[in-house]
């Protein structure tokens, strides 16, 4: 049998005394170290690493490499969850990874992402807070080949087409859809028990795209529901604090409210607690949805607080980001319809929660995702989104959003929607979802 190399015997080329050794020995006068690292498919490096180690060179695809999660904050759970699933995928996958709180500050991000390129990262994951640095941030990859995915905050109408081949994807939860469906089971909770009445909300941060989404699903929920009354919003900044302050306001000045569509779970959680002092039972006295579908989210649904969430997964999120950044990192190369994508919520009421809390809070350690399955490098032939992934509709992403002066669409974009791409990816891509987003884990024995 032909013996195969162990790859955790491998040098560490995150160290630039073994790259540099490395280079030496190939002789390769003239590439930097970032060209060695960055070009060097899992082949190549397996290859060299064959050579450095006096053996023949070999196809491997266990390579070496280094990933950022640049995170919007810490101060959300939705953040550290997602954290936990790209901490995941990237041990599964051979990847080094270093997380940074943005503490939802563009130029920080933008500071952060400069000090990686400097520190010879291949791709960074970024969730950023809004579209303040994601120009400067798409530039940079570009020009230092450094791969870059970025969820949630973006610019609307900025894509990815117009930022270069690094830039390889735009991702988020379809949130218009999910948004609307949380609003759709409080307005039913609230019709049923009350016959109608106030809901107010409490969003996230003002201007930004998630939550302009957010909110363009919420109110066209009511649209079937005239007999209950939208009354206003405040921001909460997506955060629990600002979120209790909030509603605390908006108690003072609609004290007959019966529902609250929060935009996260975070400021679910802020709301819940403000309703609570103010002597308001939420499930009893008023009807609270969320967002996110973060740990916390889900408790609070099994303790009656929380009526739903859409439970898109922040987990999920880490690891299908990351498994991006590993895929293109080895050679791997999306169609246009694949560099901005969707994946489908799931509306989490007392009906699922119980299987969301045994397969991502209450697993015994047990990983919620087969990591390796989601990258198609691993798994040419079966590879598994383990979720419902399709092609973004920027239409429906930022419709009543005013477009720049002069925009058009891209024309790989175009082509690909208007060619029949998009409708072929999303099809190969519910042909390849095999394991149930709200299922068991795969990883859990019989």
């Amino acid at each position: 049998m032909a013996k195969r190399l162990d790859p955790r015997l491998f040098p560490d080329y995150t160290q630039k005394k073994v790259v540099d050794s490395a280079m030496e020995r190939l002789d390769l006068h003239g590439f930097t170290r970032r060209q060695f690292l960055s070009f060097a498919s899992a082949s190549a490096i397996a290859a060299a690493t064959a050579v450095t180690l006096g053996k023949p060179a070999v196809a491997i695809a266990d390579p070496s490499g280094k990933i950022a999660h640049l995170m919007m904050t810490l101060q959300l759970e939705y953040c550290a969850n997602a954290d936990a699933g790209a901490h995941g995928a990237a041990k599964a996958l051979g990847l080094g990874i270093t997380s940074l709180d943005g503490q939802l500050d563009s130029e920080r991000q933008l500071n952060q992402f400069e000090q990686q390129i400097a520190d010879g990262v291949n791709g960074v994951l970024l969730h950023a807070p809004g579209g303040g640095s994601i120009k400067r941030i798409a530039q940079l990859a570009n020009e230092n080949k450094v791969w870059l995915d970025n969820t949630w905050g973006t610019l609307p109408w900025f894509t990815p087409f117009e930022a270069g081949d690094y830039y390889t994807l735009y991702a988020e939860p379809d949130e218009f859809s999910a948004h609307r469906a949380v609003t759709v089971e409080v307005c039913k909770a609230v019709k049923e028990k009350f016959g109608g009445g106030t809901v107010v909300g409490v969003t996230g941060i003002e201007g930004n795209s998630t939550d302009i989404i957010r909110s363009r699903g919420r109110d066209d929920a009511f649209k079937d529901f005239p007999e209950i009354k939208f009354a206003g919003s405040l921001p909460g900044k997506w955060n629990r604090e600002d979120s209790q302050k909030a509603m605390e306001d908006l108690i003072s000045r609609y004290p007959k409210i019966v529902g609250v569509i929060a935009q996260n779970d975070d400021v679910a959680d802020g709301c819940i607690a403000a309703l609570r002092a103010a002597g308001i039972q939420p499930g009893q006295d008023v009807f609270v949805s969320g967002a996110d579908g973060t740990t916390g989210g889900a408790e609070a649904i099994k303790q009656g607080k929380l009526l739903a969430t859409s439970a898109n997964v922040p987990a999920y999120m880490g690891a299908f980001l990351s498994t991006r950044l590993y895929d293109v990192m080895n050679g791997w190369k999306p169609r246009a319809s694949e560099r901005m994508m969707n994946w489908r919520s799931v509306a989490m009421t007392k009906s699922n929660v119980d299987a969301y809390l045994s397969r991502y809070v209450n697993n015994d350690g047990v990983d919620p995702f087969d990591y390796e399955k989601l990258s198609k490098v691993k798994h040419p032939d079966d590879w598994d989104p383990q979720a419902e992934v399709f092609p973004m509709n920027i239409d429906q992403e930022w419709g009543g959003i005013d477009k720049p002066a002069g925009w058009d669409y891209p024309a790989a974009y175009r082509a690909a929607h208007d060619g029949g791409e998009a409708k072929a990816v999303a099809a190969e891509y519910a042909a390849h979802y095999k394991i149930d987003f709200f299922g068991p884990s795969p990883m859990k024995k019989a």
